[in-house]
């Protein structure tokens, strides 16, 4: 039977251990199910909700107002229709309140129900995170319907059926079928977003690759040519790029390295500098001899604070990532670059004697601080 609400809540979230928590529907209506994850940033709402690395997750945003600024297909992150509904939903704190931005060009409510994602405010966000600091991610169910009714025992047993993200290959339904150019530069206030013709020719694997990668690569002197994540080493090296690109992207990846690992070992033997991204640094890793483990909370946020070993240097990054590189897995030939500063886990490495590296954060910093622009930069001089 279902149970009607006589809280006239619209909107309920549902975890597999039959947590419930009732909140205002906003968006979509109808369910959607993912794990559900805390992100800590202040701004960037809608960069984070079209980042291809949140396919089949459920976020609640830990800053209260949500909303407030609108939104704007400038700031989307996605290259594909599929990537740019890569969430499943969007938790809020406080009602979503009217756009007031001189950028702004809708409503966030209207955003989200116009790519079929679900939010709900009303939440107590506090409560969600403690949850998953306290018990990990857990698998969960969002649900928008306007007559409040909802089936509790139903969505729960949902949301324990529900296969999760270990062992899932997601990285394939974000990845561009048409391989493309791409020559748009960093936003650069008045002027916007400028072409750039680069001086050196990179590759970018995609797995779910974000604009703002593409575009901090152009602006970095480098001409940029987009490739899917399953095209073969020889194809790529056909190209004769100067350096290779591999992107961020969603999912388990151990499943994305089943076919993306033996690529990217074919490429590091025919010595092509390599620059790695976010899960484009845990399947280097795996394509050097290392390992990956799924982690309890994640880090979703803007303002972790990451050590530069090769140069003492701490920043402040943004993070996005389910899983790890475990660095007790990694072999002699591989140092270590980069560590949290918040538990300790792997963030970056390189392989000793060749211009081979990558990142756990995402340097293009979108949103969050701009702290690691160097990294793409550090790249373009190793060309």
């Amino acid at each position: 039977m279902a149970d009607i609400l006589t809280s006239k809540a619209t909107a309920i979230l549902v975890f597999e251990t039959g947590d419930v928590f009732h909140g205002q529907g906003i968006g979509a209506t109808g369910e959607a199910v993912g794990e559900v994850c805390f992100n800590t940033a202040m701004t960037g709402y809608q960069e984070i909700l079209t980042d291809p690395s949140y396919a089949s997750q459920i976020v609640c945003f830990t800053f209260p107002h949500i909303g407030n600024t609108g939104t704007t297909d400038e700031d989307e992150e996605a290259t594909t229709p599929a990537a740019r509904r890569a969430a499943r939903g969007a938790i809020f704190k406080a009602s979503v309140t009217p756009a007031s931005n001189w950028r702004s060009e809708g409503e966030l409510g209207d955003w989200l129900k116009a790519r079929g994602i679900i939010g709900m405010s009303g939440v107590d966000t506090r409560a969600v995170t403690s949850f998953i600091r306290d018990n990990g991610m857990p698998k969960g169910i969002i649900a928008h319907s306007e007559t409040g009714e909802f089936d509790i025992a139903d969505l729960t047993e949902k949301a324990k059926s529900w296969g999760g993200l270990v062992g899932a290959d997601l990285a394939k339904d974000m990845i561009d079928p048409d391989n493309f150019e791409w020559r748009e530069a960093r936003w650069v206030w008045p002027k916007g977003h400028e072409d750039k013709e680069g001086t050196k020719k990179v590759v970018l694997i995609d797995y779910g690759v974000k604009r703002n990668i593409l575009r901090n690569l152009t602006s970095s002197g480098l001409s940029v040519s987009v490739v899917s994540g399953t095209m073969s080493a020889k194809d790529i090296l056909a190209m004769k790029p100067d350096g290779v690109v591999l992107s961020n992207g969603p999912g388990d990846p151990a499943a994305t390295g089943e076919y993306a690992i033996p690529i990217i070992k074919e490429l590091v033997e025919a010595d092509m500098p390599i620059l790695g991204i976010c899960l484009g640094h845990q399947l280097l890793a795996a394509a050097l001899g290392g390992k990956t483990v799924k982690m309890p909370q994640g880090h979703h946020g803007a303002n972790h604070p990451v050590k530069d070993y090769t140069t003492s240097k701490v920043e402040i990054v943004s993070m996005n990532h389910g899983f790890a590189v475990d660095r007790d897995s990694l072999p002699d030939t591989v140092e270590e670059t980069h560590v949290s500063l918040f538990d300790g886990s792997n963030c970056g490495i390189r392989l000793r004697g060749k211009p081979v590296f990558s990142v756990q954060h995402h340097p293009e910093a979108s949103p969050g601080p701009q702290d690691s622009f160097y990294l793409f930069e550090r790249f373009a001089e190793a060309l």
